[in-house]
């Protein structure tokens, strides 16, 4: 196929302007082969004018185009693009057929044989420009149309698409492999109803032989759909999954006056999906790891409930409104982010959403907020010139500090006039395209707040604001004045706390600031012991304590009442903490005495989950890691005790994973693979096999032979990717050569199983073991990224550069990869955040 060209801003505007683009029709056929389908589509549409323009197209094979019935050269195909020269004004029609060929990195149609059964899936994954790998298309997200779908499959499958799918024939044929057995079989023709009109980036189909739980709410069809292998582990989930929908579809008719715009409700869960989830109209495609094979927490129940909510939020926020150009990006992706957190509080039994996304995606935002490749949450649109620019900004900023900031937003404007400026918002540009500046008047329309100005302030800002109490004795009382880095406005709350006798921490009262203010705030009574700033978390902000509030959290974090509070003054101490403000030895030494008592459990799994990977791989020396362990150690068998009784089987698995982990000596985890149990419970599931063999190998204490064993016992997809993440993380020469081969070399390799692959290369146990790799990685991985798009370069600087590495001679390899000429755009932004984080632990360390 060749080189493809971004599309840029300005050519976009130009087509915009040229073209009406009313409707596609595209027939697949999925049943010529394992590697490649046939693709033919009819678009019609409008010339405004005379004109020359392009269509968008990645072949293995442009086998025919014709325009308005003239044929058209397929040797005209340059970088992806057909030109479409000399249009008249008036009504056109597009013919193209071609062969194209299937993924096996989850963009365009992805295929993929499930090694449990042989049974082959397909699927679509549009986004932000990869329809061009399906069919061809104006690939812009302002040229919206109709789409039809007929797709031939093999005749035991079930096809979905964006509208209500019907069988409506079949056709004889040799199955040609794509039943995934071989055998002679009839293959079916599918039909889909036809969509309104939607962008490109959203049409979506999906085929296989699902297991489906379909149901009807409120008039419309809903399904959910996965892998038959994982037919009776969705069956055990069904109700929950469909319960969460129907709720938040029911609270989103509550708070949109624009009803549902589509005509069915489907859920897939997909294999080897990239994203967690993808907002296709009608069609929604999640991970598959939702679909939960072994045992998971309520914190991981919920963070599923929160992708089917913020999934849904979009059928609005993106979908019916659909933002212009990839600048406004953040009208998607922080919209449903928020209104997915905050609908499932309203709806579902998921009551302190807010404390999973406080420990979990914050910390997100703000890390990626204070490296030099921080962005506004609203970009101008010169810093998005390209479609390969735009995708540089699907981050923590976008998702977790736009949400944060629309929570900000709520709670200075009120609710009443965010809903109002909102259903505003969609009656204005349903079925059509809007932009940061079309928002802002529909908010200004019912409010007399400035929100111009509060939308320049925060939107077109970056940086993480400080916010810090200053308290001072005063006359009967005290003073509370908040100084404040950074320049945004912040409407929150101070929350003043008190020890009591018996230990605990009581809540005095809670005081309403603006910060910053021309006023200093005098209070009556005796200072706090703990003042927290930011109480509710209802801004985006850093905030520090004073020194009496910081002695007080590290000797009684566990004793404040509300787990929201704790989260704001966990976050608090993991901010000092990378900014050298804190010892590391401190935060352990806290972790180790409040955790154990710990009751929510994204608290403890974000408190854990900290040390793990940042403070025990990166911020202590090689010589105290040992320290971190320890202390993760010594923390999970607390709470291995507190839930002897099965009070808590959260808590208790939270636990297990914590002791597989972080084991030092294999021993006690060895012998829990050999017993099948842990002591007390729970028993292995394949999950936890995996993980403890893993452990395992890295401490060289399990070998090819135990892989195979634990390959055989469960050779499903996730049993691969154990093998591939086991086998990666081998002690041995030997084992890293063959995992780099496979890595850097073997482009058949998915996205998940190169993932896993570099999940277990690089170990901080193994560093003289895999030192000689460090300045290897860089080059390769720029060639690889080069090679295999972008889905394997965002795997690649997210899992296979060098992180435990915490040495100027790794940084001074990553930086020299940074000039290389044929650097893709995402891989270089993986890799200027990469060595952000590689100095700051370096600077940590000194």
């Amino acid at each position: 196929m060749g080189p493809m060209s971004a599309l840029t801003r300005n050519e976009a505007q130009l087509r915009a302007r040229l073209l009406d683009v009313q409707h596609y029709e595209v027939a697949l056929d999925l049943t010529t082969g394992d590697a490649t389908f046939e693709s033919r589509t009819v678009i019609r549409f409008t010339a405004r004018a005379a004109g020359d323009t392009f269509v968008e197209l990645k072949p293995d094979e442009l086998r025919s185009a014709a325009l308005d019935g003239h044929p058209l050269d397929p040797a005209a195909l340059t970088d992806g693009r057909l030109p479409l020269t000399g249009l008249t004004e008036g009504p056109h029609e597009l013919r193209i057929a071609a062969r194209m060929r299937y993924s096996r990195t989850g963009e365009g149609l992805h295929r993929f044989t499930d090694p449990a059964d042989g049974e082959t899936y397909v699927y679509t994954q549009m986004f932000l420009d990869d329809v061009q790998r399906v069919f061809p298309a104006f690939d812009q997200p302002d040229l919206k149309a109709v789409f039809e779908f007929t797709v031939t499959a093999p005749a035991h499958w079930t096809v979905l698409a964006n509208g209500i799918t019907t069988r409506i024939g079949e056709r004889l044929g040799d199955g040609g492999g794509g039943s995934g057995d071989g055998s002679a079989s009839e293959a079916g023709i599918w039909a889909s109803a036809p969509t309104p009109v939607i962008s490109t980036y959203l049409a979506a189909v999906a085929a296989g032989p699902w297991h489906s739980v379909r149901t009807e709410h409120a008039g419309l069809p809903f399904g959910i759909h996965c892998r038959r292998s994982l037919a009776r582990h969705l069956d055990a989930d069904a109700q929950e999954i469909l319960d969460v929908t129907t709720a938040c579809y029911d609270r989103f008719h509550e708070k949109f006056t624009e009803p549902y715009p589509f005509d069915s409700y489907d859920q897939a869960f997909v294999p080897e999906f990239n994203a967690g989830a993808m907002e296709n109209p009608g069609l929604v495609t999640f991970r598959d790891d939702y679909v939960f094979r072994s045992a998971v927490t309520d914190a991981e129940r919920q963070r599923r409930a929160v992708t089917i909510a913020h999934e849904m939020a979009h059928m609005w926020f993106g979908d019916l409104v659909t933002l212009s150009w990839w600048d406004d990006i953040w009208l998607n992706e922080s919209f449903a982010e928020f209104m997915g957190y905050q609908t499932l509080i309203e709806a579902t039994r998921f009551t302190e959403t807010w404390t999973g996304f406080g420990m979990e995606r914050k910390p997100w935002g703000y890390d990626a907020d204070q490296r030099p490749s921080t962005h506004p949450v609203a970009p101008d649109a010169a810093s998005v010139p390209d479609t390969a620019s735009a995708l540089l900004n699907f981050d923590g900023i976008s998702y977790a500090k736009g949400a944060s900031a629309l929570r900000q937003l709520v709670a200075w404007l009120g609710e009443k006039d965010f809903l109002a400026g909102i259903n505003t918002h969609f009656a204005r540009h349903k079925f059509a395209n809007a932009s940061l500046a079309d928002f802002v008047d529909s908010l200004a329309a019912h409010t007399d707040r400035d929100v111009h100005t509060w939308a320049a302030t925060w939107l077109r800002t970056t940086g993480v604001d400080t916010l810090t109490p200053r308290l001072e004795e005063s006359h009967g009382g005290w003073t509370l004045t908040v100084d404040r880095t950074g320049t945004r406005p912040h409407h929150i709350a101070a929350g003043l706390y008190d020890h009591a006798p018996d230990g605990a921490i009581e809540p005095r009262e809670v005081l309403a600031l603006d910060v910053p203010s021309d006023e200093v705030l005098s209070v009556s009574g005796p200072r706090p012991d703990l003042l927290v700033l930011n109480d509710g978390d209802l801004t985006y902000a850093k905030v520090r304590l004073d020194d009496t509030s910081l002695e007080s959290a590290l000797r009684g974090i566990s004793r404040i009442p509300d787990p929201l509070t704790r989260a704001v003054v966990w976050n608090s101490l993991r901010d000092m903490v990378r900014d050298g403000e804190l010892p590391a030895a401190d935060y352990l030494a806290t972790a180790a005495a409040h955790v154990p008592g710990e009751a929510d459990l994204a608290i403890v799994q974000g408190v854990l989950t900290f040390i793990r990977t940042q403070i025990a791989d990166r911020y202590l020396t090689p010589d105290r890691r040992g320290d971190a362990l320890t202390t993760l150690t010594t923390i999970a068998r607390d709470l291995l005790r507190r839930t002897e009784d099965g009070s808590d089987p959260g808590l208790r698995l939270v636990a297990v994973r914590t002791l597989a982990d972080s084991a030092i000596q294999p021993d006690t985890i060895a012998g829990w693979l050999t017993e099948g149990t842990v002591p007390g419970g729970p028993a292995l599931d394949p999950e936890l096999r995996w993980r403890i063999l893993a452990r395992l190998s890295v401490l060289g204490a399990a070998d090819e032979a135990d892989i195979d064993a634990a390959l055989t016992a469960d050779p499903s997809a996730t049993g691969r990717e154990g093998a591939a993440r086991c086998r990666a993380a081998l002690p041995t020469a030997e084992a890293k050569a063959a995992a780099w081969e496979r890595l850097f070399h073997d482009d058949s390799l998915s996205n998940y199983l190169f993932t896993a692959t570099a999940q277990g290369f690089w170990q901080p146990e193994q560093a003289d073991l895999v030192r000689d790799y460090v300045p290897r990685a860089y080059p390769e991985a720029v060639t690889l990224a080069a090679r295999r798009g972008p889905a394997i370069a965002e795997a690649a600087g997210r899992w296979a550069l060098p992180g435990h590495e915490i040495t100027e001679a790794n940084l001074e390899a990553g930086h020299a990869a940074l000039t290389a000429p044929d650097i893709t755009p995402l891989l270089h932004r993986k890799l200027v955040d990469h060595l952000d984080d590689l100095a700051r632990a370096l600077r940590a360390r000194r």
